[in-house]
This record gives structure tokens, C-alpha cells and sequence, in this order.
């Protein structure tokens, strides 16, 4: 029997290719329903993959990508709209040059993979938990009490430690840590990050998004960031895209020592000395509320000018342009792994042979989240996760043919 122990999108493209290849696998999962956290990513919209430019696509992996080039040219953009395509779900590319299909959903997608890859002959062994791995046997805790298998070969994708509700829970680093493999500890990735608002500041802008501004910062290596985008302020500081993107290189900052100061341009398309001059034009009667609503200044921008300075300053042309044009945003910590979208950290690849076999075990190979890399949101993180499935099962039949010759 070959198993898989984990069905999220890593483990079910392993799946495919083993049972396309006539080795049809059983899958096992923790949970009453397979790829749960793959549904939550879809509920905005399934983000499937990103259309830049592939050389560019491979960088957003950071120091990892020598060890997901293997993954990203076996299984690049274009081939994950190729594999959608193959289950009758035609694909389009946003105007970020994200990669959705066309109804957006994740549900649809997923029961016709499930069923699929049922026709091809997996099995899937649902609510069957891993709970210890000793020698060729694997125990598991299932609705019938504890249960041991014994497998011909087995691909491990039990996933990182974030939203350990959906099923992953991390809890593998202890088993594996015992084998004596190397294991960076796993930390929240694509998070959001603590802000001290006011108290009036969070009731009144909880859940606002802060739309067409950018976000600059240096790593610390002293590159420094910068892009135009999005995020969402909350009661605990801010999330959303344009902090998951960077999300990365603001921990390490934050690790290093925090708090840590990151800078929003408010208005990326004025430049300082023009709204100096708006700021400096004659207010008449007018509120400064007023006054600033005329020049596009109010709402959650206005509130984040009172959020820093004090109310004698707001009326300084030179001193509100300039923090408009670099808003001092402190970021205290991050929020924890089980709030996260992702995780950083896990098993090494020094473990793991070309194909994500581990070399001390021979047979037992490993893939997706559960392995010492990240990636930021845009499809990114679950091209990943499937083109390693792939590479995995790929060196699970050459092993496989090499015992039939």
C-alpha cells in the first residue's frame, strides 16, 4: 500500500499522479473532509496561481527557491491553468495578475478532483489522525481507536501549524524531531501585524480597508521595500495583502528589534510639495474637516493624521504633507502562528533527497508546508505545494520501477 498522510492540495496532486500512473494510494487525514483550508483560501476568490513573469515568480520564494525550482519547473503557472483546465475549469488573470477560475470558487474545483481522483482508485481514509511513526509502522488514532498500518511507501504532507482548526497542527515536528531530523521551528507567515490605535480609532475604523497607498520599509539587510497596494486596518493593528506580501521581512525586522516603523505614502500620486501647497490655500470659514474633505483628505486618512499628531500641528501645511507623504506606522509584533495564513520554518531541505525523500528513511518523502520554506499570498504558496506533490510522486515511481527492474 502507498500512503498519503495528509489531503491538502500537496497530498491530493501526489495522489494524481500515483493513480494516473495505475499506484492507486490511500489517503489519510485528521479531518472528516479533505483540503479544508484549500476551501477557506477560496472563499475571496480561488487565487490559483499569478501570470508574471516566470523568472520572477520563482524569486518570490526567497532563500528556498534553489529547493522549489525542482517543484516550479514540473509544475509552473501555466501548468496549474493547464490542470484546472483538465478538470473543466477554465481559468483568467486578474488586473493584479492573479490567476482565478472563472466562477472563483474552490468548492466546484475540489469535488471534481475528489471524484477524479475516487475514479483513478484512491482511497481516503478520513478522521485517521498520525499520531506515531516507529520503524515500518504507522499508528494512527481513528473513530475505532488507535490503528497501525504498515505501507510499501508513504508521502508525508501534514501541512504547517497555522489555522490548526482546518487540520494541520505542527504536531508532527515533535515525531520527526525524534528521528533526529533538522527542524527550524515553524512561525506565522502572510500575518497580520499589532498596532497600539486609540480606542476611538478602532471602534470607528475596525474592518476599513486603507486603499491606494504605499508601503516602504528596509529589511535587514538595509534593501529597501516598496509597493503600492492595499491592506486592512482591524482592532488589532493591520492585515491584508500589502502586509502579506512583506510579511517576511517584517518579522525578521521585528525579531531583530522591535518595535519596528514601516512608512505609508497616503498619497502616492501627489507629490509632497503639491499638497503642501493644497494644504496652504486659504480655509475660509470652512472646518479643517471640511477644509481638508475638499482636497480628498477625510475618513480613515484624516483619522490617521490625529492618530500622530497633535491637534496644535494638524494646521502646519509642512508638517501634515509630510506625514501624509511618510505616515509613520509603528508595528509592535506579529500576530500568532494560529491566526496566520502560512508558516515559516519546518523540516530542512538537507534532509531530503532530489526527489523529497528523506535519506535516513528510505521511502518515506515529504512535501508542501510542512517543509523550511515560505512564499507570500497571490498563488504562490499553493503552486508550491502542488508542484512539490508532483515531485514527490514523480520520485516515488522512479523508485518504485527501479524495484520492478
Amino acid at each position: 500500500m502507498i500512503a498519503i498522510i495528509g489531503a491538502g492540495p500537496a497530498g491530493l496532486m501526489a495522489a494524481q499522479v500515483l493513480s494516473e500512473a495505475g499506484y492507486a494510494p490511500t489517503v489519510f487525514d485528521a479531518m472528516p473532509s479533505a483540503a479544508r483550508k484549500f476551501l477557506i483560501a477560496g472563499r475571496g476568490g480561488l487565487n490559483l496561481t499569478h501570470a508574471e513573469d516566470f523568472d520572477l515568480f520563482s524569486s518570490r520564494y526567497f532563500e528556498a527557491q534553489p529547493f522549489l525550482q525542482p517543484a516550479l519547473d514540473n509544475f509552473s503557472p501555466n501548468d496549474m491553468r493547464s490542470w484546472a483546465k483538465s478538470l473543466g475549469y477554465e481559468t483568467f488573470i486578474g488586473s493584479s495578475g492573479k490567476v482565478y477560475p472563472l466562477d472563483k470558487k474552490a468548492a466546484p474545483l475540489l469535488r471534481t478532483w475528489i471524484h477524479k481522483l475516487k475514479a483513478n482508485g484512491t482511497q481516503f481514509k478520513m478522521k485517521h489522525r498520525l499520531v506515531g511513526w516507529s520503524n515500518d509502522v504507522w499508528q494512527f488514532e481513528t473513530p475505532d481507536g488507535l490503528k497501525d498500518y504498515s505501507f510499501d511507501a508513504v508521502i508525508l504532507a501534514l501541512g504547517g501549524a497555522s489555522l490548526p482548526h482546518l487540520g494541520s497542527t505542527g504536531a508532527w515536528t515533535k515525531m520527526l524531531k525524534d528521528k533526529g531530523l533538522t527542524i527550524t521551528p515553524l512561525k506565522p507567515a502572510n500575518m497580520g501585524f499589532n498596532v497600539s490605535w486609540s480606542t476611538v480609532f478602532k471602534e470607528k475604523f475596525s474592518g476599513t480597508p486603507l486603499k491606494n497607498v504605499e508601503l516602504s520599509f528596509r529589511d535587514i539587510k538595509g534593501n529597501l521595500h516598496s509597493k503600492l497596494g492595499e491592506l486592512l486596518v482591524n482592532e488589532y493593528g493591520v492585515e491584508g495583502s500589502l502586509i502579506y506580501t512583506h510579511s517576511k521581512f517584517i518579522r525578521e525586522q521585528i525579531e531583530k528589534k522591535s518595535p519596528f516603523r514601516v512608512y505609508l505614502d497616503l498619497f502616492p500620486h501627489r507629490m509632497e510639495s503639491q499638497l503642501k501647497q493644497q494644504l496652504m490655500a486659504n480655509q475660509g470659514k470652512k472646518s479643517l474637516s471640511a477644509f481638508w474633505k475638499r482636497l480628498g483628505l477625510d475618513g480613515i486618512k484624516a483619522s490617521l493624521l490625529r492618530e500622530v499628531l497633535v491637534k496644535e500641528s494638524l494646521t502646519d501645511p509642512d508638517l501634515v504633507a509630510n506625514t501624509l507623504k511618510k505616515f509613520p506606522l509603528t508595528l509592535e509584533s506579529y500576530r500568532p502562528i494560529e491566526e496566520a495564513i502560512s508558516t515559516a520554518g519546518g523540516l530542512g531541505f538537507e534532509n531530503l533527497d532530489e526527489h523529497l525523500m528523506l535519506k535516513d528513511f528510505p521511502r518515506v518523502f515529504c512535501v508542501g508546508e510542512m517543509l523550511d520554506w515560505e512564499a507570500p499570498t497571490g498563488g504562490y504558496l499553493l503552486t508550491g505545494v502542488m508542484g512539490q506533490g508532483k515531485q514527490a510522486a514523480r520520485g516515488l515511481l522512479k523508485l518504485l520501477n527501479r524495484y520492478k527492474s
